[in-house]
């Protein structure tokens, strides 16, 4: 495969109804795209790639402007450098020709992205037959936040319970805990629920995060600070509920440590945390090899990350409902077509590639920046 072209594309999505976490209220994405035209044997292709790092560094160190730097200062340059000294392009060797540049792993993950849908459009196969997936759905999970109170919590959860998700998770924080889930467990029965802190707490609220195991929950998820594997395996021992790593997971290496610390029984898979599907595919071989139920994560992806993350749902060591959600849980107008969920489940898609891409009129509209590598690394 010869890369041609390399544009990277920052579009601008209002959310339908502010996502509040833990760390940030977000009431828009700015989600940065990375198109990559790529050529065979007289076929010419375009893969699409989509970096998740938000506008600032509140959920990870890495950040919108500064993945777009990376992308067009270091990685793209890297990895046309490695295709000119004659060496082939495909996505396996983005993490290697790429290596030099250390962490990053959002963007990184993004440019391989982009080069495995072009690498899999020029070969006709679709991403879930790449990976093996013989899964044709996957089961829906839906991620509520932090609301003003009780009751629009409850109005939201029941809206989404209406529509037919599979499973409900919610945001905490200290503060705002125990009460919503005993609300939505006295409103809506045995309904699979959990709950998602992104490290909101410390290991000396181990008796409050106690309290949570009377709600039987699936998992509670990301306690305690990402960089903390042996907090999270004392405190594996002082409460019930299985412990789910999520910001702690951000490569293979790590998932192995938590497992070896017991600080685990669960880990959230987010493809772009990691360093791209590659790594994702790895961590959940690691896991699943250690009897360790993996689910995927979401990032608020535009419908390219999202029909990506189905795909990658689809295997089976993905025995928990992930966060892949219907399009219109967060956009009004989504990039591609949207994603629908229709009875608790997503379709996995089975076109070339990951199966979608943008629809022209729509990304125009909602780009707010672009820029071709390319073209500028030709002028330099």
């Amino acid at each position: 495969m010869h890369i041609e072209r390399v544009e990277l594309i920052t579009v601008r999505m209002p959310l339908v109804h502010p996502f509040t976490t833990s760390f940030s209220t977000q009431t828009e994405r700015r989600p940065l795209l990375v198109r990559v035209t790529a050529s065979r044997d007289g076929s010419t292709v375009t893969g699409w790639g989509e970096c998740v790092a938000l506008a600032d560094p509140s959920y990870s160190p890495e950040y919108l402007d500064g993945a777009r730097e990376i992308l067009r200062r270091f990685l793209v340059p890297s990895l046309l450098a490695w295709q000119a000294s004659g060496r082939a392009v495909t996505a396996e060797v983005v993490a290697t020709a790429t290596e030099h540049v250390v962490g990053h792993r959002m963007a990184k993950g993004a440019l391989e992205m982009a080069v495995l849908d072009a690498g899999l459009r020029l070969d006709g196969r679709s991403f879930a037959t790449h990976l093996g997936v013989t899964r044709t759905e996957v089961p829906s999970g839906v991620s509520v936040g932090i609301e003003s109170s009780i009751p629009e919590v409850l109005a939201r959860v029941g809206g989404f319970l209406d529509e037919g998700y599979a499973r409900i998770k919610l945001k905490i924080q200290p503060g705002w805990d125990i009460e919503p889930v005993r609300a939505v467990r006295e409103e809506f029965g045995d309904v699979p629920l959990q709950v998602d802190a992104n490290t909101a707490y410390r290991l000396s609220d181990a008796p409050l995060l106690r309290r949570l195991d009377a709600f039987d929950l699936l998992l509670i998820e990301q306690p305690l600070a990402e960089d903390d594997l042996r907090q999270h395996a004392l405190l594996a021992r002082q409460i019930a509920t299985p412990i789910c790593l999520d910001e702690s997971i951000v490569s293979v290496e790590a998932a192995a440590d938590a497992i070896a610390w017991g600080a685990t029984s669960v880990i959230n898979i987010k493809p772009g945390r990691v360093g791209g599907y590659l790594a994702a595919r790895r961590i959940h071989d690691l896991a699943r090899a250690h009897g360790i139920a993996v689910w995927c994560g979401g990032m608020l992806e535009t419908g390219i990350g999202r029909a990506a993350n189905i795909a990658l749902a689809g295997l089976p060591g993905f025995t928990l409902p992930g966060d892949v959600s219907g399009s219109d849980r967060f956009y009004a107008q989504d990039i591609t077509d949207p994603v629908v969920m229709k009875d608790g489940v997503v379709a996995v898609p089975d076109g070339p590639g990951f199966g979608v891409e943008p629809i022209a009129d729509v990304l125009e509209e909602l780009t707010v920046d672009a820029v071709d590598v390319t073209a500028e690394l030709a002028g330099a």
